[in-house]
């Protein structure tokens, strides 16, 4: 049987550490698209080092008869409407994991603008076998509470279809962020793409301009620093961030607003407008007794959010996550049973909420399993301030995400140990 690595945590009494985040994926993965789609093509810098971009970059440059990206989702929904307008004819696959993820609400889309998609295993789920060809585009009504990467693939080919792209969004609309994030980004290379009505988005069939285009650093890495502040022993830590944004179109920059109810102050060193700089973080006493929160808007926080409060011992209710459940993993079943080992008793309601009433019960303290999702080892990592000698198995999966994350975490105080089990 193979060997397994397991890291053994351990949090500094006090943190003061300078940390370069690195680059946001979500912006990188829609400029790497907008690239492509662009004439001349001018490479975007400062792009994300994380395995979800770089086999973007992979399939973008080389472009293979079969385009494999494993576990990244973002490039499985990207590269389905991106090879739809493409010349050539392409496998699209990847790990067991992704072809168990829906796919067939976009491709049902793509089918309606006269895409040419197959199923080659299971209908509804990749692999997708694509022929790329130029696409009317037109109107196009969807349910709002599909996976925004689902509206943004939509969106980002937009500006190449003959007739532009019309969307009209049906009910709720979940994620609402991401979809800005992606209209902002196709603004910034010349796209005339916005909301024209409070369910209506118009992408008009311009092309891109090229451009040469910076990339912000990643407002969701920032949070597990959020947490790790929080959750230290000495008030007086510090840490600086750097490479962020004041006024972000990252959805998750939200984080700044959410962590000043547990206490932490946020200071930017500049607030000028597009452009980046160190932001400062510093702890102050919380007084919150529980935490009442929607992730509707930015999912990908609520893993640190309930592991931070657990962490705090603050109970909490949290809506908006219906969405989890088809992540990398099944992320509200995966917390649920990660947390009991560490005595804490969260439950899920209806399959969109996550709530903790102070519940304990004994904690076994065994291994914290990580399911191949990155974010369950970014978001458990910081409660070694609070469980130290904390056990992670497979600590590689943040590769997906922030390959540096065990690197910034020694630098600021942390120890880990390393053993194959």
């Amino acid at each position: 049987m193979n060997s397994i690595t397991q890291y053994t945590l351990t949090a500094p009494a006090h943190i003061n550490t300078n940390i370069k985040l690195p680059a946001s994926k979500s912006i990188s993965n829609r400029s790497l698209i907008i690239y492509a789609l662009s004439d001349p093509k001018t490479l975007p810098t400062n792009l994300s080092d994380c395995d979800d971009t770089q086999v973007l970059v992979t399939a973008l440059r080389d472009m293979p008869e079969t385009i494999n990206i494993h576990a990244a989702g973002t490039a499985m929904r990207f590269l389905t409407a991106y090879l739809s307008v493409t010349p050539g004819e392409h496998l699209l696959t990847g790990t067991e994991r992704m072809k168990h993820r829906p796919i067939g609400e976009l491709v049902d889309a793509l089918h309606y603008l006269g895409a040419d998609i197959t199923y080659t295993e299971e209908k509804g789920f990749p692999p997708l076998y694509i022929k790329g060809r130029q696409l009317e585009g037109g109107t196009l009504e969807i349910p709002g509470d599909l996976s925004s990467q689902f509206i943004s693939a939509l969106l980002l080919i937009g500006p190449v279809l003959k007739n532009g792209l019309i969307l009209k969004l049906q009910g709720t609309i979940i994620s609402r962020p991401y979809i800005d994030l992606t209209l902002w980004t196709m603004r910034e290379y010349g796209a005339k793409a916005d909301w024209t009505d409070i369910d209506t988005i118009t992408v008009a069939g311009i092309p891109y301009q090229s451009r040469p285009y910076f990339i912000e650093n990643d407002w969701s890495s920032a949070s597990y620093w959020y947490e790790a502040i929080t959750l230290s022993k000495n008030s007086q830590s510090r840490i600086q961030l750097e490479g962020l944004m004041d006024g972000s179109k990252q959805g998750d920059s939200v984080v700044k607003y959410i962590f000043n109810l547990l206490g932490i102050k946020t200071s930017f060193a500049s607030t000028q407008t597009g452009e980046t700089t160190t932001v400062t973080l510093r702890r102050h006493p919380c007084l919150l007794p529980r935490l009442e929160y929607d992730f509707k808007g930015s999912p990908d926080l609520a893993q640190t959010l309930v592991t931070c409060c657990c962490g705090m011992n603050i109970p909490f209710r949290f809506t908006g996550l219906s969405n989890l459940r088809i992540k990398e993993t099944d992320r509200i079943a995966a917390l649920e049973k990660e947390l009991r080992k560490l005595g804490f008793v969260v439950k899920d309601e209806k399959g969109d909420t996550l709530y903790w009433t102070g519940e304990h019960c004994e904690a076994s303290f065994e291994p914290i399993d990580t399911y191949e999702d990155h974010r369950m080892a970014l978001s458990f990592a910081p409660l070694s301030a609070i469980f130290p000698g904390l056990k992670i198995n497979h600590p590689e999966v943040v590769s997906k995400s922030y390959p540096n994350y065990w690197k910034d975490l020694l630098a600021a105080g942390y120890t880990i140990k390393s053993s194959n089990i």
